[in-house]
């Protein structure tokens, strides 16, 4: 079952409204007493359904959650749509400039404390969720990947896991790994990353850029889950093909 509500981010957006999703198993129905850990997801307008993602195609959430039977809960956001470059600068922990794009003034920290202080206790209040934080995941795509690796470290403290799918590692690559190197971080902290093997020359330099990360990582004792996906590509399809794959890393060990 998937619940979709409005949400406001006034920080951000003032009181303009985005849609928020809350994904529940079917168990939470008829297990009365039974708590899940929650899996909170960037750009949640792709997560669960084809006609509300960007490119009309989502990454499929709701059905593979159904039919692995997997017992966790997952609340997620919609991006800004803003054509003023809103998802850039939401999703952007650090400042950079790109020919492209222009020069970007991250408000990425914005975004993750309205998650923390207003989001996840209204995820808590109102669903029957193990909120701390072993239990407590985080997980995107892109520039949504690049927030969860930000938000593993940043934000240690209330995320033990996380998966970062193609994360935008191109936007300010000497801030991520400083970041890496300074953070204080737990030793138990786990993530899962990966780029696309057809993606990889999407930007110049992204294979040492994304090596020399994976390196950062290990070297600060993080349980990595690393992976270059074979013929995977920069879109939901292909992110969606992952879902076993990081869905295992963030439940693995969990109960043990």
């Amino acid at each position: 079952m998937v619940k979709k509500w409005n949400v406001t981010i006034p920080n951000l957006t003032g009181h303009k409204e985005r849609r928020a999703y809350l994904y529940l198993p079917a168990s939470y129905r008829y297990h009365a007493k039974k708590r899940y850990p929650v899996l909170y997801m960037f750009d949640g307008h792709n997560v669960f359904f084809d006609e509300d993602a960007t490119y009309g195609k989502c990454w499929g959430m709701k059905e593979y959650m159904d039919n692995a039977r997997t017992q966790m809960i997952i609340a997620a956001v919609e991006c800004n749509h803003s054509p003023d470059q809103g998802r850039l600068k939401e999703y952007s922990p650090f400042d950079f400039s790109d020919p492209g794009f222009g020069n970007i003034k991250g408000k990425g920290r914005l975004t993750m404390d309205w998650m923390v202080k207003y989001f996840k206790p209204f995820i808590d209040r109102t669903c029957r969720t193990i909120p701390d934080r072993k239990h407590t995941f985080i997980a995107g795509s892109s520039m949504g990947g690049l927030m969860s690796l930000y938000a593993l470290f940043a934000y240690n403290r209330i995320f033990s896991r996380a998966a970062a799918l193609s994360p935008s590692l191109w936007t300010n690559p000497e801030e991520i790994e400083r970041m890496i190197q300074t953070k204080s971080i737990r030793k138990d902290s786990v993530l899962y990353m990966d780029y696309g093997s057809n993606e990889l020359a999407n930007h110049s330099r992204m294979i040492e850029t994304y090596g020399k990360v994976c390196s950062l990582l290990l070297e600060r004792n993080i349980h990595l889950t690393s992976r270059i996906v074979p013929d995977g590509s920069h879109c939901e399809a292909s992110w969606e093909r992952q879902i076993p794959f990081f869905i295992n890393t963030l439940l693995y060990g969990l109960d043990e």
